[in-house]
């Protein structure tokens, strides 16, 4: 009987993860499918794209997959997805931007309300944290690109604001509007980006101390989980020690 157990919990994981793994495809999906119909079907004259797909590269999602996607906007055999932005705080007065794709707005925004509210959190107005943030333009290289200072250079000579490296990697900013151009300059020196895509950065950052974290991260983990959302955005910061018991 005990083997007969662990069989069922491994199995048990094993499905978990199919099922994650399984959401991410789907959310990746979206995204790329949205990208090739609001722009050009061919990611090297579509930045969106060429995001999009970077990032279903990065989470080894199959080239069928991938395919497919494009194919879906380019033959008109898709929902009429949304793009649309939720924001509120958690706790400890952590601001939460939640970027989604959906095909009902009603619905999106009632979960995310009832999502914020269940994890000790309130959804606010439109632009209601915003200001604690800036858009950039991101791009990521893992650590074995290169050292510290091959980065910066390849990173100042490409046009980029800003670098920030560390033991998992480093991470390239610069401004929405140059992100191709950018990305692309570095492909020449670096080779193929882990991530190139918008993203919100934090202008000013928020503590969070043992007695919220584990409340504030599931809150995040139960908006990133729903089916709608793309990406969960938070200007929190958590120690060492309470990030390795409550940041996953």
């Amino acid at each position: 009987m005990a083997g007969h157990s662990q069989f069922k919990n491994i199995m048990h994981r094993k499905g978990a993860k199919d099922a994650k793994r399984a959401k991410i495809f789907t959310k990746l999906a979206q995204e790329i499918t949205v990208a090739a119909k609001v722009g050009m079907p061919d990611p090297a004259h579509n930045p969106r794209l060429r995001a999009a797909i970077t990032a279903a590269k990065t989470e080894s999602m199959p080239k069928d997959n991938i395919e497919r996607a494009i194919n879906k906007a380019v033959g008109g055999d898709t929902e009429n997805f949304e793009e649309t932005r939720y924001e509120g705080y958690g706790p400890g007065n952590v601001a939460v931007i939640v970027e989604a794709l959906t095909d009902n707005r009603n619905r999106t925004a009632a979960e995310m309300r009832t999502l914020f509210n269940k994890n000790g959190g309130n959804m606010g107005e439109a632009n209601s944290v915003a200001f604690n943030f800036q858009r950039v333009g991101f791009i990521h290289y893992k650590a074995e690109a290169g050292s510290e200072d091959k980065i910066m250079e390849a990173a100042i000579n490409a046009g980029a604001d800003d670098v920030q490296s560390n033991e998992d990697g480093h991470d390239i900013y610069c401004e929405p509007d140059d992100l191709h151009a950018v990305q692309k300059q570095l492909e020449e020196v670096l080779g193929e980006s882990d991530t190139a895509r918008l993203d919100w950065r934090p202008t000013v950052s928020v503590e969070v101390g043992e007695d919220q974290a584990e409340t504030l991260m599931n809150l995040l983990n139960a908006l990133d989980d729903n089916d709608d959302v793309q990406r969960v955005s938070a200007n929190y910061e958590m120690s060492d020690e309470v990030m390795a018991r409550f940041g996953g």
